[in-house]
């Protein structure tokens, strides 16, 4: 079983994110650099199916040279083989970035390493691309299932699962195929110290891919807006006792 992950560079999306005065971009200079928790499950998620199932695991990134450091986080977690097409840093639209991935595998695939399965995040934690995994699947003539919450690998079948209202739907496709997974598939474990020091000896192979002429605009990245939150004054003290019964009536609750 070959399972090939790909993930992506992104800037750490804990704190507060400010764009470029262009709002072409993330502003970067107070941001430390990850990979997408999507991502982290989907890296995760490879290393244990390989652990069940035996075969290899392989990480694939398009990204700066600075990408080095999350291809080696992954090897850390148990990923076996890192490749890294280097960029010079700039955003590749989803049509080129999908179009170097392709590239990619087929020289995988060339060198008689065709991936069962092949994982991405659901979308990246910067631009938020849903396309790339797709457009990825659609060139190479494979299934493609999306958002996934479970996966189990059976048979030379993948069965896939996808949270749906108070269920969920389930997808029974047969490999290899490609997949994008969502945060809470699995919980990533962390890496030991020695793993680390480990990691960093592993070589990473690495090569220039060719940009398509580009065919996508971006316009510009916004960035979605608080849930926000309203309060109610009620009244002060004893007063605003029948004002508190009267809602909770409304809510069902006296």
């Amino acid at each position: 079983m070959n399972v090939l992950v790909c993930v992506k560079r992104v800037p750490i999306t804990g704190g507060k994110i400010v764009l470029t005065g262009d709002e072409r971009a993330i502003e970067t200079r107070h941001l430390g650099f990850t990979i997408s928790p999507h991502e982290e499950c989907g890296v995760e998620e490879a290393v244990r199916i390989a652990e069940q199932h035996g075969g290899s695991t392989t990480v694939l990134t398009l990204g700066p040279a600075e990408a080095e450091e999350q291809l080696r986080e992954t090897l850390a977690i148990g990923i076996e083989r890192a490749v890294h097409l280097v960029t010079d840093g700039a955003d590749w639209d989803p049509e080129a970035t999908a179009a170097a991935l392709v590239a990619a595998i087929e020289a995988e695939q060339a060198a008689g390493n065709d991936p069962d399965l092949i994982v991405f995040g659901n979308e990246s934690a910067d631009n938020g691309n849903f396309q790339v995994g797709i457009r990825v699947a659609h060139a190479l003539g494979r299934p493609c299932v999306t958002g996934l919450k479970g996966i189990t690998v059976h048979d030379g079948r993948v069965r896939c699962e996808q949270e749906a209202g108070g269920g969920r739907d389930v997808y029974d496709v047969p490999l290899p195929a490609v997949v994008t997974v969502l945060e809470g598939l699995n919980l990533p474990r962390y890496p030991s110290v020695p793993a680390k020091l480990r990691a960093r000896r592993k070589s990473v192979e690495s090569s220039e891919p060719a940009r398509s002429e580009p065919r996508l605009e971006l316009v510009r990245l916004t960035v979605p807006p608080g849930r926000g939150r309203q309060a109610e004054l009620l009244g002060e003290g004893a007063g605003a006792a029948p004002a508190v019964v009267e809602l909770f009536k409304k809510l069902g609750v006296a």
